[in-house]
Parts: C-alpha cells; sequence; structure tokens
C-alpha cells in the first residue's frame, strides 16, 4: 500500500491508540478512551467493509441467557461466576441503552420465552425443577423472579405446555445501534479505517509497530477488539464459531413478539416488524460451524426452515427474504477475556454469543486497562 505525505501525517502519525475491529467492543473502547483521554489520536482498523464479525450481524437478542443456558452453566462454573456473568450482561445492556438511548435503538421490552420441544423431557423437567433455585440466587441482582412458568399464547405447535418467562430481556434493532455507534465515534474525531487488515505487530519498548495491508506504522498502545477472529493475532483461547440466520418476508397478522430460545439456546427467534428471524444450529455440526467463513450450509437451513414450518409458524405460510451468517467468539469458558498481552498491547474478546448484552461493557473494561 503506497501513502502520500497528506495520509500519512494525518491519519499514520503520533498516534496514541490504535483498536483492531470497529464492533461493539471497538467502538465502546474508543468512546471511552475518547472521554478519558480527550486530546490523544484515536484510529479504528477494520478489516470488513461493515464490522465483519457479529456486530451488524446478530439477531438483535438484549438477552440475558436462558434458563436451560444458566443451568449448564453452573455444571462448568461456579455458582458466583454464574451470578456475574448475567450482572455483566445486565451491566452491559443498561450502558448500551445509557450511550444511544432507547428509542435509537429500538429497544422493545417484550421479554424473553424459552420453549421445550415435545420430545425434550430432560431438559424440560430439570428447568421446571430447578426454576424456584435460579430465581433466589438471581433475586438480589434483579429485586424480583427473573423467570416465571407459563402457557404459550402463540400457538406455537410441537412444544411442552410450558414455557418459561423472562420479563427482563428485550429485542434492539441491529442496524440502528451500530449505526449510531459509528456516528458517535466519528462526531468525536475518532478514526475509522474500513478493508484494513492487521497481519503483524511487534511491540517495543514505547509503542507499536504495526503492519496493515502491508503499510508499517506506529502506534503507543494497541487494542485488539476482533472477538471470533482473534485467535491468529492475539494467541488466546477463542475459537470462530458460526451462527446462522434467516429472515421471512412479512407474515400477514403474525402476532408473534418477544425473543425466544430453543434448546438450550443453540436455536433462537424473534419477530422483526411482521417478519420472523431465526438463527442457531451450530449444534448440528460443532466442527463445521468452528469457522470464519461467512457463507450458509443446507444442513442447517434446511433445519430452520423446518422449525419455521412445524413449530413456529405451523398455520402460516412463509418465504424466507433472506440469509446470512455472523462469527462468534466462544471459548471453554463464558468469561470474556480481557487483559494485557504485553507492555503496549490488549485485547478484549471472548463474548460467548452475547455481545449485544455485553459488548458495550468489554469495550469499556478494555478502553480501562490503559
Amino acid at each position: 500500500m503506497q501513502l502520500s505525505y497528506w495520509e500519512i501525517k494525518n491519519w499514520f502519525t503520533n498516534v496514541d491508540f490504535t483498536i483492531v475491529g470497529s464492533g461493539i467492543v471497538g467502538l465502546h473502547c474508543s468512546l471511552q478512551l475518547r472521554e478519558r483521554f480527550p486530546d490523544s489520536k484515536i484510529i479504528i482498523l477494520e478489516k470488513g467493509i461493515l464490522p465483519q464479525g457479529a456486530s451488524t450481524k446478530n439477531a438483535g437478542f438484549a438477552c440475558l441467557g436462558s434458563l436451560s443456558e444458566i443451568i449448564d452453566d453452573l455444571k462448568s462454573h461456579s455458582e458466583e461466576e454464574v451470578i456475574q456473568l448475567v450482572q455483566k450482561r445486565w451491566n452491559g445492556l443498561q450502558l448500551l441503552r445509557k450511550r444511544l438511548g432507547d428509542t435509537t435503538i429500538d429497544f422493545k421490552p417484550y421479554g424473553g420465552y424459552e420453549l421445550f420441544l415435545k420430545d425434550d423431557e430432560v431438559t424440560y423437567n430439570e428447568c421446571l425443577q430447578k426454576l424456584p433455585f435460579l430465581n433466589e440466587i438471581l433475586r438480589p441482582l434483579f429485586k424480583a423472579d427473573i423467570f416465571s412458568k407459563e402457557i404459550d399464547r402463540f400457538a406455537f405447535e410441537n412444544i411442552k405446555e410450558y414455557t418459561i418467562f423472562n420479563p427482563f430481556e428485550a429485542q434492539i434493532d441491529t442496524g440502528n445501534m451500530m449505526q449510531a455507534l459509528l456516528r458517535e465515534a466519528i462526531s468525536k474525531d475518532i478514526l475509522i479505517l474500513n478493508q484494513a487488515e492487521v497481519t503483524s505487530f511487534t511491540d517495543v519498548s514505547n509503542s507499536v509497530q504495526l503492519v496493515a495491508n502491508g503499510y508499517t506504522f506506529s502506534t503507543n498502545k494497541l487494542l485488539f477488539a476482533t472477538n471470533g477472529f482473534a485467535g491468529a493475532l492475539t494467541n488466546n483461547a477463542v475459537k470462530p464459531a458460526r451462527a446462522q440466520v434467516l429472515i421471512t418476508e412479512p407474515i400477514p397478522n403474525l402476532d408473534i413478539k418477544g425473543t425466544f430460545h430453543l434448546d438450550k439456546g443453540y436455536y433462537y427467534f424473534r419477530n422483526f416488524e411482521d417478519r420472523i428471524l431465526l438463527g442457531g444450529g451450530r449444534n448440528l455440526d460443532f466442527e463445521g460451524e468452528t469457522t470464519t467463513e461467512l457463507s450458509q450450509t443446507e444442513k442447517i437451513q434446511n433445519k430452520l426452515e423446518d422449525l419455521l414450518k412445524n413449530v413456529i409458524l405451523p398455520n402460516h405460510e412463509f418465504k424466507v427474504a433472506h440469509r446470512w451468517s455472523g462469527i462468534m467468539g466462544i471459548g471453554s469458558h463464558k468469561n470474556p477475556i480481557v487483559t494485557k498481552l504485553s507492555e503496549n498491547v490488549y485485547c478484549g474478546v471472548r463474548l460467548g454469543g452475547m455481545g449485544v448484552a455485553i459488548g458495550s461493557l468489554i469495550g469499556k473494561e478494555l478502553a480501562d486497562l490503559i
């Protein structure tokens, strides 16, 4: 990449902070840095035309984790760790709402529901049995019961009689959220460079030598906010996890409002206006979905359409309008990785599919490491 003198002078000279990744974490990190260091020079490098991971590709769930997910987490995490995870999600959502406003992100507090398929007897019974216990340990956070048992009122089919309702969950407009964050970053004199891919870096005594698109420049501090793409450059325990999604054409007289989870959260759907947005199916092929390829597979897309036809919209005609994929960052532990990698290099990654809920908080925590 050949640059002019003007480009070098204005964009790549005297750089204080370089953030890799212009998603939820990277943008919140940049805004927090601007508050703390008002006269600093901040640039964000993004390898895609738009944020490449999941920030512009997620389903817009302002969620805290379904009952079955939290029960699963208790099998590999301590009770205290699980409570802290839910607390982080809640705090992150409040930070997002405070920064952008509910009107801007089209925040709709319809609540969240967990459904159980007819043959999922084990998970269903376990959730009903442990519901009081989960309410008890989470009550100090919410000052109320977070989960309740309700009869399905949406005319779904092939599911158990009861659903689990969470009144604290909501849905947002992902596109509106990201546009608002980008606008705010630009208004605060934060430089965002798209199609700029970082290939290597070297931490020297008081700065970092960074190579992007073949051009080398110096930055005082380097911060990675690349989530599912973090493994190669940061050597962290982060694996990519592809999430395949579809959205229907408008459906007349659609009476479904809320965010919904199925099969321990491996499937999720919501209404967007009078459409159904549905994603998931990674559990059908864990190995194949451990990828950064933004594509779809017939196996998973067929399963999503089967759920639409036989569970979600059994009494409606529907057509799929669009399909896409996003890349999450996961690992053996649900806690995000927010850490100092070397003297001048930091990262905030592994959001575990909860980027909308915790991305703003992780961005703030990442900036506060400086």
